[in-house]
């Protein structure tokens, strides 16, 4: 059962929570404006349309970006106050232990946690998708697919390749595909060029030229006309990957994955590092709520503004740890698991320090 203590602390702690989260996304929103509002200008846009389109989807994407931080800050905020009144005070001197007073703190962090791993997992990626369609259209330049000599595995034996590929046209030149046994080449199609018909939903290849290797290496060539074919290619595998991990609920995003893998793609890093942030935010959660009561449990002499400037160093030294792994986990140095997990490792051992040491 809560007692009236409990509840007055969640509830002053869930309050807190959201007036900071509000407060705080107001401002990025605002910043965020005045750095586009060229953008905006140049393309003619109405005012509605830029809130309807891209600040009510933007809102929660940093809600939820900030959530670690935030509620760092009101955990902090709320108990330097109680602190500060010497509440804190009473409250173990009454027989209350400190490990008692951070139940309804760790609530908190279950509800806010709990909260926070659907919205990203489900809710938040729904409304991403409007929110990167219009940076790809009004913010960001043009896209324009870049990479050479392309390779794709599109069947267990079956690899595809393009040495160049047209998105604007949905084109790909100098276009094969070879079949692979083991390490052996068996047959290898070749076509001048590839080009996707929107209206079958198949592409088109041009006049095809096929080798096929026989046992003992007799090889056999003939050609063949141009005809319409459905392959494991579509033109979205080279499309704008912009923020598209952000635009996946997390059943797509593990399709998406194995989908991948299974292609022998060598860009999975990124997909797989923010499957585990997302597993790993509500832990985060947790953890900074009890770092924020532990390091403002105690009545400073610089007052609750000292503790608030210290919870704020704290959060964005996390926010550091975050960024440190996911870049390494990028670049092929650290495991995306491992990546996404190290900031919560390193922050619960930090915890225990202070949980252990601190005078309270």
């Amino acid at each position: 059962m809560l007692r009236l203590l409990d509840k007055y602390v969640l509830g002053k702690l869930l309050t807190t929570f959201f007036f900071t989260v509000v407060v705080l996304v107001m401002v990025i929103c605002v910043i965020d404006f005045t750095e586009k509002n060229d953008d905006f200008i140049k393309h003619d846009l109405g005012a509605w349309m830029i809130i309807r389109d891209y600040y009510l989807n933007l809102f929660p994407y940093y809600a939820n970006l900030l959530s670690p931080i935030t509620v760092f800050i009101a955990t902090v905020l709320v108990t330097a106050r109680l602190a500060a009144r010497t509440e804190v005070v009473a409250i173990l001197a009454s027989g209350v232990s400190f490990r008692r007073f951070l139940l309804p703190y760790v609530m908190g962090g279950l509800l806010i946690g709990g909260a926070i791993f659907g919205l990203i997992g489900w809710v938040i990626p729904l409304a991403n998708k409007p929110r990167v369609d219009f940076e790809r259209k009004y913010v960001k330049n043009p896209y324009r697919f870049q990479g050479r000599n392309v390779h794709i595995r599109i069947g267990p034996n079956n690899y595809a390749y393009l040495e160049s590929y047209d998105n604007s046209a949905n084109v790909g030149y100098r276009f094969a595909i070879e079949t692979i046994e083991g390490t052996l080449l068996k047959r290898r199609m070749q076509a001048e060029a590839i080009s996707w018909d929107t209206t079958k939903k198949a592409w088109h290849l041009t006049q095809q030229t096929v080798r096929t290797i026989g046992p003992g290496g007799k090889e056999s060539l003939r050609v063949n006309p141009p005809r319409d074919t459905t392959l494991n290619l579509y033109p979205k595998d080279f499309a704008s990957t912009f923020k598209l991990q952000e635009t996946m609920t997390m059943p797509e995003l593990n399709a998406f994955i194995r989908e991948k893998i299974a292609r022998g793609a060598d860009d999975t890093e990124i997909y797989l590092v923010e499957k585990y942030e997302r597993y790993a935010y509500p832990f985060a959660i947790v953890i900074l709520t009890v770092i924020g009561v532990i390091m403002s449990a105690r009545k400073s002499r610089n007052g609750v503004g000292g503790q608030i400037a210290l919870g704020f160093v704290l959060a964005f030294i996390y926010i550091g740890f975050v960024i440190l792994s996911r870049n390494l986990a990028l670049v092929g140095d650290m495991h995306p698991m491992l990546a996404a997990w190290v900031p919560n490792i390193v922050f619960s051992t930090i915890g225990l320090i202070l949980y252990r040491f601190v005078p309270r």
